[in-house]
């Protein structure tokens, strides 16, 4: 696929340019193509194992088990304990990265936090850690790669806008683009922990906006507004994730009016789950 497929929709009357990031590989696409970058470009032979660690229904974790499955290494992933209920769902990303391979381990919550801080000792040479989201300096490379391909294009482009977990997208593409505003949004936590992810990886740039949302979202829960803001993207022809895209949308409607190419950060692997816990909730309303 052409690394500069775009698309443009209408929404609310409005005319956005979508970077079609998403359409890389169904598993291995949007801003985890870039952030991994590097790993996709190291041969086969030089490594045997990756590990990571994070949430279970997490974009990274599904891109790192087909990276693996791809390069035939393997894919170690720890997490909290998880509930029987998520053990026996037949759909979402911990199940298609099962299938892909992926050795899942949990850990009691209690040991959690110090088990992760102990994996980087004694590490062989063939065996390589990511950090949680991808959030790691490597991801540089990706992303100036991305920002290469976004000056070529032919188009008028004031704002690119992405939204954040760790923040790792945002950044490098704004310290890619100084010439460009990027725009994003915290997904995960609020803006003080989004700027002090970024801040771990380098000083934030100028030109890198945190928008605010005007309510204050917690992560993978379920709202209303982001189903009712997914449902008019899709009718507009691209398909975005349940979990970040909406508040960022949300936000860019809400507060700024420029031209801006939004970057697909890929993720639609998720939404399955997501729109069965939607409408699990809709059948209790209408119960209650």
């Amino acid at each position: 696929m052409s690394t500069q497929t775009l698309s443009k929709i209408i929404l609310e009357g409005r005319e956005f340019l979508i970077k079609r990031d998403d359409l890389f590989d169904p598993y291995l696409s949007g801003n985890k193509f870039r952030k991994l970058h590097t790993l996709i470009n190291t041969p086969k032979q030089n490594l045997k194992k990756i590990i990571s660690y994070g949430g279970t229904q997490s974009n990274a974790m599904l891109a790192l088990a087909k990276l693996c499955h791809d390069k035939e290494w393997e894919f170690v992933y720890y997490t909290k304990a998880i509930s029987a209920t998520l053990k026996k769902q037949k759909v979402g990303n911990l199940f298609l990265a099962l299938g892909l391979g992926m050795h899942h381990i949990e850990i009691d919550d209690a040991l959690y936090r110090d088990f992760i801080a102990t994996l980087r000792l004694n590490l062989d040479a063939k065996t390589f850690i990511v950090d949680q989201g991808g959030a790691d300096r490597s991801a540089k490379e990706g992303l100036a790669v991305l920002a290469e391909e976004i000056r070529s294009l032919d188009e008028e482009i004031e704002a690119i806008a992405t939204p954040s977990g760790t923040g790792t997208t945002a950044l490098y593409l704004a310290l890619a683009l100084p010439e460009k505003i990027v725009y994003t949004v915290p997904c995960v936590g609020d803006t003080a922990y989004l700027q002090e992810q970024m801040s771990a990886l380098h000083p934030i740039p100028e030109n890198l906006i945190i928008l605010e949302p005007k309510k204050k979202y917690h992560f993978a829960k379920l709202y209303p507004e982001f189903l009712e803001i997914y449902a008019k993207l899709l009718e507009s022809g691209v398909e975005f994730d349940l979990l970040y895209a909406p508040s960022l949308w949300l936000s860019l409607l809400e507060e700024k009016k420029e031209k801006v190419l939004y970057v697909h950060s890929g993720g639609v692997s998720g939404n399955e789950s997501m729109l069965e816990r939607y409408r699990a909730k809709a059948a209790r309303s209408r119960k209650n």
